[in-house]
């Protein structure tokens, strides 16, 4: 039975929680995806990022993020501006507008987890987040 697959219920719950995220984005009003969010979050984290490499942090392909980028451009949360250095690349940068989305979310974000994690103690949590690396560790493949 699928439900007793450790694996279906992880995929279940993650997939409950970011329609439950976003349906409270949603509701305030604040036009911007659960993506979209995490490709701006990384960028004012790590400006210096290739596309691969935003790709790996919120874990969508090359293809998906190159869309989220050009979408965020066009709707003036992101610019990207010309590299002194070369002039052929450039550097993405969180415009004014994309920072006041981010802080109009951020909110909603830390309420959302404050919901989903309620019940769990600091210590399940932590627990939680072990197991959860462990995971993830037993499915990286060694570097070579």
């Amino acid at each position: 039975m699928l439900s007793t697959i450790l694996f279906y219920s992880l995929d279940k719950a993650i997939k409950q929680y970011r329609r439950f995220a976003q349906a409270n984005i949603d509701r305030a009003g604040i036009a911007i995806t659960i993506d979209q969010w995490l490709v701006l979050r990384v960028i004012l984290e790590n400006d210096d990022l290739t596309q691969t490499e935003i790709g790996d942090r919120v874990f969508k392909d090359q293809a998906s993020v190159a869309r989220i980028i050009r979408l965020l451009t066009d709707r003036g949360l992101l610019a990207a501006e010309a590299l002194p250095h070369d002039g052929r690349r450039t550097q993405l940068r969180v415009t004014e507008e994309g920072q006041r989305i981010l802080d109009a979310v951020h909110p909603i974000v830390l309420n959302n987890r404050r919901i989903a994690l309620d019940g769990l103690t600091g210590e399940d949590q932590t627990v939680l987040h072990q197991l959860l690396e462990r995971i993830y560790l037993n499915c990286t493949p060694p570097s070579s």
